[in-house]
């Protein structure tokens, strides 16, 4: 039986009556099969699962899809009973933020200053606020998070561990359709000919990836993924595509890397990312 709360007080109580492992999975709904991956991969190693829905809106800005976010909470409570979640706190936007958007907010610091930071200012000072607060508010001993939203992946670890948050961040592979296109939430924005159109990001990828595998060092995986994506789809705008080391400094030189890309297809905005080894120079 999945149990769904509202405010901070039914949170507390039905918390308290978790035993063992809590584990948690932080959402904003328009739950897909992405997320309940991440759901099962919580059941797999925590005694309990604890879903969180909130469209959080520090982390849109002013001309960004806040208002047609998709909101589908009894399709994303199928999915939570579905995966086994014992609560889902789907709190309103004064039950989280009671006296307005906080004044005192979580700095990214620099590595939020790149990628998807230089696209959307402010993007991860809200994410990473929002995740700090359910953090003081669930208590989980595990957290998951999915690999597709890299950058946000990487910095969550490090506030964890820099503000020394008891909590381990897990990292779960992203979920694809069998085409590779990476899912998303905003992924049904797509027209039929968008959704086409989509699949030269992961072809971009692909393409780095593949160049890696025979032993191509960081120059020519970069140029890999860019002639792949260039020779892509009409309509899909590059952002940026980039090639950077682990935990995401940029410029690798060998050993386990990350190739990132975001671009717009029509009027939605995606992201993706693989992870590739890089060969030693000789």
């Amino acid at each position: 039986m999945t149990e769904l709360v509202r405010t901070r007080a039914e949170l507390a109580k039905a918390r308290d009556a978790l035993t063992g492992t809590v584990g948690v999975v932080m959402t904003m709904g328009a739950l897909h099969a992405g997320h309940e991956t991440l759901l099962r991969a919580a059941r797999e190693r925590a005694d309990h699962v604890l879903v969180t829905i909130f469209v959080n809106p520090l982390q849109f800005g002013p001309n960004e899809d806040f208002d047609r976010y998709p909101r589908t909470l009894e399709a994303d409570l199928e999915v939570c009973r579905r995966a086994g979640a014992d609560v889902v706190f789907a709190p309103g936007r004064a039950e989280m933020y009671p006296d307005g958007e906080p004044l005192v907010r979580v700095d990214p610091g620099r590595l939020a200053g790149d990628l998807e930071g230089l696209s959307r200012p402010g993007f991860f000072h809200g994410v990473l606020t929002v995740v700090l607060k359910l953090f003081q508010l669930t208590h989980p001993d595990l957290a998951f998070f999915g690999e597709k939203d890299y950058q946000q992946l990487t910095l969550v670890r490090r506030m964890a561990r820099d503000f020394d948050v008891p909590v381990e961040v897990v990292g779960v592979p992203t979920v694809r359709e069998p085409d590779g296109l990476a899912l998303s939430s905003r992924n049904r924005y797509l027209s039929p000919g968008e959704r086409e159109a989509a699949l030269t990001l992961f072809t971009a990828l692909r393409a780095g990836a593949e160049a890696a595998d025979r032993g191509e060092h960081a120059g020519e995986v970069l140029a890999a993924a860019h002639r792949a994506f260039g020779a892509g789809a009409p309509g899909v705008e590059l952002d940026y595509l980039a090639l950077t080391d682990a935990d995401l400094e940029p410029g690798p030189v060998a050993g386990p890397a990350r190739l990132l890309v975001a671009a717009w297809v029509g009027s939605t905005r995606l992201i993706d990312n693989v992870a590739i080894r890089l060969a030693p120079r000789s």
